[in-house]
This record gives structure tokens, sequence and C-alpha cells, in this order.
């Protein structure tokens, strides 16, 4: 039976899931195959931690430049994530004529573009399905599956963490900070979760999404991104109330010669399928002209999950790699990384609806001074709802709007914070509802 030999760099979590699966489901693997997947070699700065998996102590090294310098191997596994080492060691096993897979997003992110023009250089493949929702193949779906159709949007909950905590904070009406502790307790948030609750982790995934939708380069700097860290369950009961979930939404939206990109605290109505995506499970809803609407959804993270996806990708290499060839899928979804003339949008730019709460004084006349600024912005209102809890000397007065453009919404605010009778800053949170738009 015919072998590939492949050498995993970094045995953390994932790598360990990746060893697991390799290990213990080599008779499965090779009768679906047709033939055998190898372990050869795995690299790691600790050999000696036990990761609760047998793993034969001679395919162990702390040298990661034995398997990329190793003739034999045909696939690279890197999972030590970060940006360096891990770029270096990707772009030597390219050079070297490996082949690699990966599961690093927030290299994929920053450093795609050079990635992937390497893989091309040297004719390698360069597969990364895990970087994206864990278990969930939204990568091949987006680049095979639905390979025929123009994408108008696609709408992501991309981060389990985040969804966790605002499943919590719907659900017991916690504080994010009380619920953050409570997820740290569990092990879904990191010691320093400032990735995940600030909303970059989400946004390192969308920037792939979006490279693999609309074929644009991976971009950080074209996502506007807003996290949870602020976000009170004042707001979160307020919008169970109105009839929606607060979730932490990935946009990625075609807007013709322009791309929307943006990761923020969203409004979704009770009655979609993403305001029941709950706890720490991702999901994503993609609309594509030809298929309509499809929903992806599943662990988003996770040691077996994720090493699920990881293997996927040394199959399909695998294939191809017996077949003699490489390449024969563009990486990024797209025959030439950049196939548009497309640009992200600014924030400023966009136009959606909104959710507004303004600490005021309870007295006459401040709702219509309110409303008279919303006016002048073009600000229609939908619904606007007085609570009657005094804060601070201040009742809660929660709007929702009609589509509005950001950069009116903002300046908006500003005069309004501004106001005598206005207590704080006022609450912005975008809401997603086809009810609400002119064109859903």
């Amino acid at each position: 039976m015919d072998k590939i030999k492949i050498g995993i760099i970094g045995l953390g979590t994932i790598g360990t899931g990746v060893a697991k699966t390799l290990l213990e489901n080599t008779a499965l693997l090779e009768e679906r195959l047709g033939f055998s997947l190898e372990l050869a070699a795995i690299a790691d700065i600790d050999i000696e931690k036990d990761r609760g998996v047998s793993i034969p102590k001679e395919l162990l090294t702390t040298d990661a430049n034995t398997i990329l310098n190793n003739p034999e191997i045909d696939i690279v596994v890197e999972l030590i994530g970060g940006i360096e080492p891990a770029r270096t060691f990707i772009l030597g096993a390219l050079k070297s004529g490996k082949h690699v897979v990966t599961a690093n997003k927030a290299l994929l992110a920053s450093k795609g573009k050079e990635l992937f023009d390497a893989a091309q250089t040297y004719g390698k493949d360069l597969y990364y399905e895990a970087s994206v929702g864990g278990g969930v193949p939204i990568i091949k779906a987006l680049r095979e599956s639905l390979v025929a159709n123009n994408f108008k949007f696609i709408y992501g909950i991309l981060n389990g963490t985040c969804n966790f905590i605002l499943t919590e904070m719907s659900e017991k009406g916690s504080s994010f900070g009380d619920t953050l502790k409570k997820a740290q307790e569990f092990g879904y948030a990191e010691a320093d979760p400032t990735m995940d609750v600030e909303g970059v982790d989400s946004a390192h995934k969308l920037a792939i999404i979006t490279s693999l939708a609309y074929g644009v380069p991976p971009d950080m700097s074209g996502i506007y991104i807003e996290g949870i860290s602020k976000l009170d369950n004042l707001d979160v009961g307020y919008a169970l109330e109105l009839g929606y979930k607060v979730k932490l939404l990935a946009h990625t939206i075609d807007r013709g010669d322009q791309v929307e990109a943006r990761v923020h605290p969203t409004l979704v109505p009770l009655n979609y399928l993403l305001a029941k995506v709950d706890g720490v499970f991702n999901a994503f809803y993609v609309r594509g002209d030809i298929v309509d609407s499809t929903l992806f959804y599943g662990r988003g993270a996770g040691m077996m999950p994720t090493a699920s996806a990881v293997v996927s990708d040394i199959a399909d290499i695998g294939r191809n790699v017996l077949a003699g060839i490489a390449g024969r899928i563009p990486h990024l979804g797209y025959r030439k990384d950049v196939s548009k003339p497309k640009r992200y949008m600014a924030i400023d730019d966009i136009v959606t609806n909104y959710y507004l709460r303004i600490q005021v004084q309870d007295k006459p006349r401040v709702l219509a001074k309110i409303s008279g600024i919303l006016g002048d912005r073009d600000i229609s209102i939908v619904s606007v709802i007085q609570k009657g809890v005094l804060m601070n000397g201040h009742v809660s007065i929660v709007l929702l709007t009609h589509e509005a453009k950001e950069s009116n919404i903002r300046n908006a605010m500003k005069e309004i914070e501004a106001l005598d009778e206005v207590g704080g800053k006022p609450v912005v949170i975008r809401v997603e509802d086809k009810n609400l738009k002119k064109n859903p």
C-alpha cells in the first residue's frame, strides 16, 4: 500500500489531537483513502510531557529542522500558532519541496498572501481548513462545493468563547465579568482572553472567509473590529424584550466594487437560526445567488473537532501527491489571489439598523430633542421605549432605527451626548434584521 509520510510541528492541544487521530484511526483512514498516512515525526519544545496519547518515542524531536530537512516527509503540519517561527517553518517546508497543512488563522490573516504566493512558486499545496470553524468544513464548502455562486453575504458566529459568554448573559442575566470568569473556569477562555473578547480572533477568521468569498487578499486593516468586553447585561436584557439576541457577529457582504467586512456585537432576531446557536458552537450563514441560503454549524474549536479538519486536509493533499498534482484548487478559491478590483468599505460608509440606549433626565421634551437630532442626520425611528427604572437620576430610552449611515449615527450620538439632559455615553449596537431593511 502506498504511504504518505507526515511530520507535525507543534504538539499542543491540536497537535496531540492530530497525532491521536492518525495513530488510532489508521485502519479507517486506509480503508477510505486506499493509502496509508504514516506519522513519521513530531517536533515540539517539550517532548516529555504526558499528553494522554501513546506516541512512539522515536517519533519525537525538539528540532523542527529534522522534519523540514527529511526528504521522505511529504506533508508538514504546522500547529504551533502565532506568526514566528510558524511563518519561517512554513516557508522552509515549501522551499524544501513539502506540502503544508496549517490551522494558523492569525498567520494566514496577516501573512497569507506571502505564504500562498510561495506555495504557488514552489508548486506545493498549502491547506488550512482548520484555521476557520474548527470541525465545520466551511473552507472546503466555499472553495469547492459552492464554486458556482456569487456570495451575497456571509454572516458568522466565529468565536466559541464569546458565544458562550453572550449565551450566559442572555439566559441568566449575568454580567460580562462574571461570565468571563465562568468561561475561564470551564476552560473556554484563556487566562488572557483579549484576542477572543475583543473580536480579534473572529476578525482573523473573517479575513480568510472574505478572501475566499470575494477574491481579495487577507487584510486585517480592512476589517472593522469591536468586541464584547464593554457590553452591558442591561442591553442584553432589553434586546430580549425587543425580540433579539446579542451575538458577536462577523459580516462579509458584497457591495459591488466594495466588500463590507466587520465584526461587532449585533442584535439578531430570535426566530433566526443564528440566534439559536448557543454555547461554544460556531455557525456560518451563507447566501449564494444559485444555492440561496445554507447554514454550517458545529464545534468551532477543541482538540478533536479541529484535528478532524487537519486530517481532512492531510488526506486531500495525500490524494494529490499520489496523483502527481498540486495546485488543483486555488488556495484562496480564485485562480489569481486578487481577481476583482474590490476594496474594503470603510465602517463610516456602511448602512444598517441600530439599537440605541440613551440615559436621560426624566423631564418633558427630552425625547423631542433627541428625535430632532436624529432627524437632522436622516435617521428615522422604528420604535422607542422608555424604561421606568431610574439610574443615577436618569431613565433609559431605547430606540430602534430604520437603516442609517454609520457616520450619521456617530455624529448624532456625539451631539446627543453633549445635551445637558443626557447622562453618559449612548450605547450603540448594530441590528441585523431583514424586516427592518429596505432591500432585505
